[in-house]
């Protein structure tokens, strides 16, 4: 199976505007806005505790801003979704999504839980043909067929990862929202997976990549956003924004860039080691 190209016309991804957001009794954003525009890979950037997380849980509608006249959150153009329409345009793979499976759900039910966006797949839900056949061609496009019987617990986490995206790709959505990609990869399974996150992206899908790990921002994505405390600290192209100075000053320790085949590399740059305190 190709990967087909998204050709729907241009528009607004993400527009967010003068939010304020809670996670329990934390305040996350505040009076905090960001847009994005349908087409533009982009990453978003910051260390633990910078808002990543929360972002991501507003933008797949898992979370809500808090109401205020003059602040608004809209995806594709629309502040409301049925999450049925929604699944056409963005697809989601993250942490969160890869725990909720019980470990007994075949990989076939997996991807094909994709097309009602629910946990597994349950008796009410009607499967057809063309569903069976689209999820056939999805797990081969990703060399997951052959593991579709395997119990999903029984799986690897590179494997895991895999089914979700396959899940994700079944509604053929423009956009796809990935949570820390590479996270429990090992090194083979994680250039793998960043390369088939490429091929997406060359495909003419839009990829909002969140993110801790600068090895994950590939050399497709066309702008980083820099999070720190709830707030926007930088914003511009990868050129821009993947220096050293502009990185050390994004997670507060001497860093040192080094690209690499456009791909970005760190490593500490303390003169005389860093100052460990027992």
């Amino acid at each position: 199976m190709e990967l087909s190209a998204f050709t729907g016309s241009a528009g607004t991804l993400l527009d967010i505007r003068n939010i304020k957001a809670f996670r329990g009794a934390t305040q996350v954003f505040d009076a905090f806005s960001l847009q994005i525009d349908e087409g533009c890979s982009t990453a978003i950037l910051g260390p633990n505790g910078s808002g990543k997380s929360t972002l991501m849980k507003l933008i797949s509608g898992e979370l809500h801003p808090c109401f205020s006249p003059d602040s608004s959150l809209s995806l594709f153009g629309r502040n409301r979704w049925n999450v049925w329409d929604l699944r056409s345009r963005l697809g989601i793979v993250s942490h969160d999504l890869q725990h909720e499976y019980l470990a007994s759900a075949p990989g076939l039910n997996v991807v094909l839980s994709g097309f009602y966006s629910s946990i597994d797949t349950w008796r009410n839900q009607v499967f057809g043909d063309r569903e069976y056949r689209k999820a056939d061609e999805v797990m081969a496009m990703l060399g997951i067929g052959d593991l579709r019987s395997r119990a999903f617990g029984s799986l690897s986490t590179g494997e895991q990862r895999r089914f979700l995206l396959a899940r994700a790709l079944v509604n053929d959505p423009g956009t796809l929202l990935f949570d820390e990609p590479t996270s429990g990869l090992d090194l083979k399974a994680s250039f793998l997976y960043l390369e088939l996150l490429r091929k997406l992206m060359r495909s003419g899908k839009t990829v909002l990549l969140v993110t801790h790990h600068v090895h994950e921002i590939p050399p497709e994505i066309r702008r980083i956003v820099m999070l720190r405390e709830g707030r926007v600290l930088a914003d511009g192209s990868p050129g821009e924004m993947l220096s050293s100075a502009m990185l050390s000053a994004l997670f507060d320790c001497p860093l040192q860039v080094v690209m690499q085949s456009g791909s970005c590399q760190v490593f500490p740059a303390f003169q005389d080691g860093p100052d460990i305190s027992l």
